[in-house]
Protein backbone atom coordinates (compact mmCIF):
# COMPACT_ATOMS: atom_id res chain seq x y z
CA UNK A 1 0.00 0.00 0.00
CA UNK A 2 1.39 3.44 -0.70
CA UNK A 3 1.02 6.64 0.66
CA UNK A 4 1.77 9.82 -1.15
CA UNK A 5 4.77 11.68 0.78
CA UNK A 6 4.71 14.73 2.99
CA UNK A 7 3.66 16.48 5.83
CA UNK A 8 0.12 16.77 3.98
CA UNK A 9 -0.45 13.64 3.18
CA UNK A 10 0.42 12.47 6.61
CA UNK A 11 -1.74 15.15 8.34
CA UNK A 12 -4.62 13.80 5.90
CA UNK A 13 -4.28 10.54 7.23
CA UNK A 14 -4.39 11.06 10.89
CA UNK A 15 -7.91 13.37 9.73
CA UNK A 16 -9.10 10.58 7.76
CA UNK A 17 -8.29 8.36 10.60
CA UNK A 18 -10.46 10.62 13.37
CA UNK A 19 -13.22 10.69 11.11
CA UNK A 20 -13.12 6.89 11.07
CA UNK A 21 -13.04 7.13 14.84
CA UNK A 22 -16.70 9.07 15.06
CA UNK A 23 -18.01 6.63 12.83
CA UNK A 24 -17.13 3.67 14.87
CA UNK A 25 -19.09 5.51 17.93
CA UNK A 26 -21.91 6.27 16.36
CA UNK A 27 -22.42 2.44 14.72
CA UNK A 28 -20.95 0.76 17.51
CA UNK A 29 -21.61 2.79 20.48
CA UNK A 30 -25.30 0.90 22.15
CA UNK A 31 -23.89 -2.52 21.63
CA UNK A 32 -20.87 -1.18 23.40
CA UNK A 33 -23.35 -0.50 26.22
CA UNK A 34 -24.69 -3.68 26.15
CA UNK A 35 -21.38 -5.49 26.13
CA UNK A 36 -19.92 -3.37 29.19
CA UNK A 37 -23.42 -4.17 31.37
CA UNK A 38 -23.21 -7.79 30.65
CA UNK A 39 -19.29 -7.61 31.54
CA UNK A 40 -19.95 -6.24 34.75
CA UNK A 41 -22.71 -7.33 36.17
CA UNK A 42 -23.07 -11.01 34.92
CA UNK A 43 -19.38 -11.76 36.21
CA UNK A 44 -20.16 -10.74 39.68
CA UNK A 45 -20.54 -13.45 41.88
CA UNK A 46 -23.63 -12.41 43.05
CA UNK A 47 -26.05 -9.09 42.24
CA UNK A 48 -28.55 -8.60 38.91
CA UNK A 49 -27.63 -10.89 36.02
CA UNK A 50 -29.15 -10.14 32.18
CA UNK A 51 -30.45 -13.19 30.66
CA UNK A 52 -28.50 -12.34 27.40
CA UNK A 53 -27.36 -9.37 25.31
CA UNK A 54 -30.92 -9.18 24.20
CA UNK A 55 -32.62 -8.94 27.49
CA UNK A 56 -30.05 -6.44 28.94
CA UNK A 57 -30.95 -4.38 25.97
CA UNK A 58 -34.78 -4.66 26.20
CA UNK A 59 -34.02 -3.33 29.80
CA UNK A 60 -32.14 -0.46 28.90
CA UNK A 61 -34.67 0.75 26.27
CA UNK A 62 -37.37 0.04 28.60
CA UNK A 63 -36.44 1.78 31.57
CA UNK A 64 -33.95 5.02 29.87
CA UNK A 65 -35.00 4.83 26.30
CA UNK A 66 -32.28 5.03 23.16
CA UNK A 67 -30.09 7.69 24.95
CA UNK A 68 -29.32 4.67 27.68
CA UNK A 69 -27.39 2.65 25.12
CA UNK A 70 -25.59 5.95 24.06
CA UNK A 71 -24.55 6.51 27.82
CA UNK A 72 -20.79 7.44 27.94
CA UNK A 73 -20.90 8.14 24.46
CA UNK A 74 -19.61 11.72 25.25
CA UNK A 75 -16.13 10.67 26.05
CA UNK A 76 -16.01 7.66 23.76
CA UNK A 77 -16.48 10.44 21.02
CA UNK A 78 -13.59 12.19 22.03
CA UNK A 79 -11.42 8.90 23.41
CA UNK A 80 -12.31 7.61 20.09
CA UNK A 81 -11.76 10.12 18.09
CA UNK A 82 -7.98 10.90 19.14
CA UNK A 83 -7.32 7.16 19.39
CA UNK A 84 -8.48 6.49 16.08
CA UNK A 85 -6.86 9.18 14.47
CA UNK A 86 -3.43 8.04 16.27
CA UNK A 87 -4.23 4.35 15.55
CA UNK A 88 -4.66 4.84 11.44
CA UNK A 89 -2.03 7.72 11.49
CA UNK A 90 1.08 5.97 12.85
CA UNK A 91 -0.15 2.53 11.78
CA UNK A 92 0.18 4.04 8.32
CA UNK A 93 3.22 5.93 8.48
CA UNK A 94 5.42 3.02 10.27
CA UNK A 95 4.35 0.38 8.26
CA UNK A 96 5.31 3.07 5.11
CA UNK A 97 9.04 3.24 7.19
CA UNK A 98 9.17 -0.38 7.71
CA UNK A 99 8.33 -1.80 4.01
CA UNK A 100 11.28 0.85 3.13
CA UNK A 101 11.20 0.79 -0.98
CA UNK A 102 9.44 -3.21 -0.96
CA UNK A 103 7.15 -2.48 -4.14
CA UNK A 104 5.02 -5.70 -3.29
CA UNK A 105 1.11 -5.07 -3.34
CA UNK A 106 1.14 -8.36 -1.06
CA UNK A 107 0.63 -7.13 2.44
CA UNK A 108 4.08 -8.00 4.20
CA UNK A 109 3.29 -9.07 7.90
CA UNK A 110 6.77 -8.17 9.32
CA UNK A 111 5.58 -4.68 8.38
CA UNK A 112 2.23 -5.05 9.54
CA UNK A 113 1.89 -6.53 13.06
CA UNK A 114 4.63 -4.65 14.52
CA UNK A 115 2.76 -1.64 13.38
CA UNK A 116 0.04 -2.22 14.27
CA UNK A 117 1.28 -3.34 17.79
CA UNK A 118 3.01 -0.43 18.40
CA UNK A 119 0.41 2.36 17.40
CA UNK A 120 -2.12 -0.13 19.65
CA UNK A 121 0.36 0.24 22.22
CA UNK A 122 0.44 4.32 21.79
CA UNK A 123 -2.86 4.57 22.10
CA UNK A 124 -3.76 2.86 25.01
CA UNK A 125 -2.34 6.26 26.84
CA UNK A 126 -5.19 7.97 25.73
CA UNK A 127 -8.05 5.41 25.46
CA UNK A 128 -7.64 4.13 29.17
CA UNK A 129 -8.51 7.00 30.48
CA UNK A 130 -11.55 8.02 28.20
CA UNK A 131 -12.69 4.11 28.63
CA UNK A 132 -12.31 4.08 32.40
CA UNK A 133 -14.75 7.23 32.45
CA UNK A 134 -17.06 5.44 29.46
CA UNK A 135 -17.57 2.13 31.22
CA UNK A 136 -18.46 3.78 34.35
CA UNK A 137 -20.86 5.98 33.20
CA UNK A 138 -22.49 2.94 31.49
CA UNK A 139 -22.78 0.73 34.49
CA UNK A 140 -24.56 3.40 36.15
CA UNK A 141 -27.70 3.39 34.37
CA UNK A 142 -31.34 3.41 36.19
CA UNK A 143 -31.24 -0.58 35.97
CA UNK A 144 -28.01 -0.55 37.74
CA UNK A 145 -27.38 -0.99 41.89
CA UNK A 146 -25.17 1.39 41.93
CA UNK A 147 -26.34 4.01 45.08
CA UNK A 148 -27.62 7.22 43.21
CA UNK A 149 -25.52 9.38 45.78
CA UNK A 150 -22.36 7.79 44.17
CA UNK A 151 -23.86 8.28 40.29
CA UNK A 152 -21.96 10.48 38.54
CA UNK A 153 -23.75 13.38 36.69
CA UNK A 154 -21.28 13.41 33.38
CA UNK A 155 -18.16 12.38 32.19
CA UNK A 156 -16.37 14.74 33.65
CA UNK A 157 -17.95 14.75 36.83
CA UNK A 158 -16.98 11.24 36.67
CA UNK A 159 -13.12 12.05 35.93
CA UNK A 160 -13.04 14.39 38.48
CA UNK A 161 -14.51 12.34 41.39
CA UNK A 162 -12.22 9.49 40.29
CA UNK A 163 -9.11 11.78 40.50
CA UNK A 164 -10.50 12.90 43.66
CA UNK A 165 -11.09 9.91 45.34
CA UNK A 166 -7.96 7.73 43.76
CA UNK A 167 -5.60 10.32 42.85
CA UNK A 168 -3.95 10.87 38.98
CA UNK A 169 -3.47 7.43 38.74
CA UNK A 170 -6.66 6.62 39.24
CA UNK A 171 -8.29 7.72 35.67
CA UNK A 172 -4.87 5.26 34.67
CA UNK A 173 -6.61 2.51 35.90
CA UNK A 174 -6.72 -0.94 33.69
CA UNK A 175 -3.83 0.76 31.66
CA UNK A 176 -1.52 -2.47 31.23
CA UNK A 177 -4.85 -4.58 30.08
CA UNK A 178 -5.76 -1.61 27.55
CA UNK A 179 -2.18 -1.86 26.34
CA UNK A 180 -2.59 -5.66 26.49
CA UNK A 181 -5.65 -5.54 24.79
CA UNK A 182 -5.40 -2.54 22.06
CA UNK A 183 -1.36 -4.13 20.98
CA UNK A 184 -2.83 -7.50 20.47
CA UNK A 185 -5.67 -6.35 18.84
CA UNK A 186 -4.43 -4.21 16.63
CA UNK A 187 -2.37 -6.48 15.25
CA UNK A 188 -5.15 -8.90 14.55
CA UNK A 189 -7.30 -6.56 12.68
CA UNK A 190 -5.05 -4.89 10.89
CA UNK A 191 -3.30 -8.18 9.53
CA UNK A 192 -6.71 -9.10 8.68
CA UNK A 193 -8.20 -6.69 7.40
CA UNK A 194 -5.39 -6.27 4.69
CA UNK A 195 -5.03 -9.71 3.71
CA UNK A 196 -9.01 -9.65 3.32
CA UNK A 197 -8.69 -6.51 1.24
CA UNK A 198 -5.76 -7.56 -0.71
CA UNK A 199 -6.95 -10.82 -1.49
CA UNK A 200 -11.27 -9.76 -2.91
CA UNK A 201 -9.05 -7.33 -5.05
CA UNK A 202 -7.77 -9.63 -6.87
CA UNK A 203 -10.32 -10.84 -8.95
CA UNK A 204 -12.22 -7.24 -9.15
CA UNK A 205 -9.19 -5.55 -10.90
CA UNK A 206 -10.40 -6.24 -14.90
CA UNK A 207 -13.94 -3.95 -13.41
CA UNK A 208 -14.23 -0.68 -15.49
CA UNK A 209 -13.35 2.59 -13.07
CA UNK A 210 -17.64 3.02 -13.33
CA UNK A 211 -17.66 0.42 -10.90
CA UNK A 212 -14.94 1.14 -8.46
CA UNK A 213 -16.20 3.36 -6.13
CA UNK A 214 -18.97 0.43 -5.54
CA UNK A 215 -16.38 -2.26 -5.65
CA UNK A 216 -14.48 -0.02 -2.79
CA UNK A 217 -17.15 0.30 -0.69
CA UNK A 218 -18.05 -3.87 -0.36
CA UNK A 219 -14.22 -4.46 -0.46
CA UNK A 220 -14.12 -1.76 3.05
CA UNK A 221 -17.20 -3.37 4.57
CA UNK A 222 -16.41 -7.07 4.49
CA UNK A 223 -12.29 -6.76 5.26
CA UNK A 224 -13.46 -3.95 8.02
CA UNK A 225 -16.18 -6.01 9.11
CA UNK A 226 -13.82 -9.55 9.10
CA UNK A 227 -10.83 -7.83 10.81
CA UNK A 228 -13.43 -6.72 13.57
CA UNK A 229 -14.72 -9.80 14.29
CA UNK A 230 -11.37 -11.78 14.28
CA UNK A 231 -9.96 -9.15 16.58
CA UNK A 232 -12.18 -9.24 19.37
CA UNK A 233 -12.47 -12.60 19.20
CA UNK A 234 -8.81 -12.49 19.93
CA UNK A 235 -8.90 -10.08 22.76
CA UNK A 236 -12.77 -9.97 24.47
CA UNK A 237 -11.47 -11.75 27.42
CA UNK A 238 -8.71 -9.37 28.25
CA UNK A 239 -11.64 -6.80 27.60
CA UNK A 240 -13.39 -8.30 30.19
CA UNK A 241 -10.94 -8.09 32.84
CA UNK A 242 -10.06 -4.43 31.90
CA UNK A 243 -14.14 -3.63 32.50
CA UNK A 244 -13.86 -5.34 35.79
CA UNK A 245 -10.77 -3.67 36.58
CA UNK A 246 -12.38 -0.02 35.69
CA UNK A 247 -15.74 -0.43 37.46
CA UNK A 248 -14.33 -2.00 40.68
CA UNK A 249 -15.32 0.31 43.69
CA UNK A 250 -12.48 -1.22 45.71
CA UNK A 251 -9.25 0.38 45.16
CA UNK A 252 -7.35 -1.89 46.21
CA UNK A 253 -8.60 -4.44 43.56
CA UNK A 254 -6.21 -6.27 41.55
CA UNK A 255 -4.99 -4.77 38.43
CA UNK A 256 -4.00 -8.55 36.99
CA UNK A 257 -6.42 -8.92 34.19
CA UNK A 258 -4.92 -12.71 34.03
CA UNK A 259 -5.77 -13.01 37.81
CA UNK A 260 -9.31 -11.78 37.00
CA UNK A 261 -9.46 -14.02 33.93
CA UNK A 262 -8.33 -17.07 36.40
CA UNK A 263 -10.67 -16.21 38.95
CA UNK A 264 -13.87 -16.28 36.31
CA UNK A 265 -12.74 -19.10 34.76
CA UNK A 266 -13.26 -21.26 38.15
CA UNK A 267 -16.96 -19.78 38.60
CA UNK A 268 -17.97 -19.22 35.08
CA UNK A 269 -15.63 -21.15 32.85
CA UNK A 270 -14.56 -20.50 29.53
CA UNK A 271 -18.22 -18.67 28.90
CA UNK A 272 -17.70 -16.71 31.55
CA UNK A 273 -14.08 -15.15 30.06
CA UNK A 274 -16.36 -14.80 27.01
CA UNK A 275 -18.86 -12.42 28.80
CA UNK A 276 -20.43 -10.15 25.98
CA UNK A 277 -19.67 -11.95 23.21
CA UNK A 278 -23.08 -11.36 21.88
CA UNK A 279 -23.27 -7.74 21.24
CA UNK A 280 -19.49 -7.97 20.82
CA UNK A 281 -19.24 -9.76 17.91
CA UNK A 282 -22.49 -8.17 16.50
CA UNK A 283 -20.99 -4.64 16.99
CA UNK A 284 -17.71 -5.48 15.64
CA UNK A 285 -18.60 -6.21 11.55
CA UNK A 286 -20.99 -2.89 11.04
CA UNK A 287 -18.19 -0.50 13.78
CA UNK A 288 -15.61 -1.35 11.64
CA UNK A 289 -17.22 -1.65 8.32
CA UNK A 290 -17.97 1.91 9.11
CA UNK A 291 -14.49 2.56 10.13
CA UNK A 292 -12.71 0.99 7.23
CA UNK A 293 -15.10 2.84 4.59
CA UNK A 294 -15.16 6.16 6.45
CA UNK A 295 -11.25 5.93 6.41
CA UNK A 296 -10.58 4.11 2.48
CA UNK A 297 -13.01 7.34 1.59
CA UNK A 298 -11.82 10.05 3.34
CA UNK A 299 -8.36 9.13 2.29
CA UNK A 300 -9.52 9.18 -1.36
CA UNK A 301 -11.14 12.37 -1.02
CA UNK A 302 -8.21 13.59 0.83
CA UNK A 303 -5.61 13.04 -2.58
CA UNK A 304 -3.62 10.06 -0.57
CA UNK A 305 -3.16 7.58 -2.80
CA UNK A 306 -3.55 3.70 -1.91
CA UNK A 307 -2.78 0.79 -4.19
Amino acid sequence: MGESAGFGAIYKEYVAGMLAGVATVIVGHPFDTVKVKLQKHNTEANGMKYKNGLDCTARILKIEGVKGLYRGATSSFVGMAFESSLAFGIYSQTKHLLQGNIKSEKPQPLAIVPSAAFAGAVISFILCPSELVKCRMQVQGADSVTPSSTRYSSPIDCARETIKSEGLAGIFRGGGATLLRESLGNAVFFSTYEHVRYYMHLPLRDYTSNLSYFIDVGVGIVSGGVGGIACWSAVLPIDVAKTIIQTSPDKNHTRNPFQILQSIYRRSGIRGCYTGLGPTIVRAFPANAAAIVTWELAMKVLGIKRD
